[in-house]
């Protein structure tokens, strides 16, 4: 009985928490870049001398699913879609680098390249910085070039170059700000063979018929162990009733 009532309880407890991942996942399915979160079940025994068979049932984050979303063309100059393996480098809050597929970027008003949320993107020689009244263009290594919007030679200028780089995805942990850093700080080189193209950006890649089937099989599951709980509480009354009549 008692090791019913831990499995139940504990699996139901992570349950909804699984719940709150596919949720979560489903309401970024809008989000440029986003990559869907995966969860998975474990048992973990309950260390004790009385019970030693007891089993609770633990959520585990497994990772995130890095397989890339669907590229659509915006004929932005700043939009750029990472092609294949790869990621953008920003600068994060915390002054560090961090790793992001949302290529939507924006200047701010000195000119300095940045993600839609205000981080700089960096380059390979540090920030990048468009001047002012030029046309941008950047090309498939992530050259972000320039030509002045009065130049009828249309000399182009290079400005400097996205740094690309293709960290190992097990080396890939997801933090508070969705953004992706090593899972031991280091900061890996620019990758020559991560390629991009310009006025696209790439969409989530959470599959919604998935996350939707999923939702209604952890609810269904959900309700299987509250079933369980009331179970083993009316036959644990059912054995009291034997026992008191003994």
């Amino acid at each position: 009985m008692d090791k019913l009532i831990y499995t139940s309880m504990t699996s139901g407890k992570h349950t909804l928490a699984q719940l709150d991942t596919v949720t979560h996942n489903l309401a970024n399915i809008g989000t440029d870049g986003f990559k869907a979160q995966m969860d998975s079940f474990r048992a973990v025994p309950k260390i004790s001398t009385d019970l030693p068979v007891q089993t609770f049932v633990v959520n585990s984050t497994i990772g995130a699913d890095f397989s890339p979303g669907v590229s659509h063309e915006t004929g932005r100059a700043l939009d750029v879609a990472v092609q294949g393996s790869g990621w953008l480098v920003v600068t994060a809050a915390d002054g560090k680098e961090a790793y992001t597929r949302a290529g939507s970027l924006k200047t701010d008003e000195n000119g300095v390249l940045q993600t839609q949320n205000g981080l700089n993107v960096v380059g390979t020689t540090g920030d990048i910085t468009i001047p002012p009244d030029v046309t941008v263009t950047i090309s498939k290594d992530g050259s972000v070039s320039s030509i002045p919007v009065s130049n009828q030679v249309a000399n182009t200028t290079l400005i400097s170059q996205l740094k690309l780089v293709n960290p190992a995805p097990n080396t890939l942990v997801r933090g508070a700000d969705g953004l992706f850093r090593t899972n031991d700080g280091s900061q890996p080189d620019a990758d020559p063979t991560v390629t991009v193209v310009g006025g696209a950006i790439e969409n989530s890649n959470v599959n919604a018929v998935e996350s939707l089937v999923s939702m209604i099989t952890l609810s269904r599951s959900f309700d299987i162990h509250m079933q369980m709980l009331t179970d083993a509480q009316a036959d644990d009354a059912k054995a009291s009733t034997i026992l008191n009549i003994t």
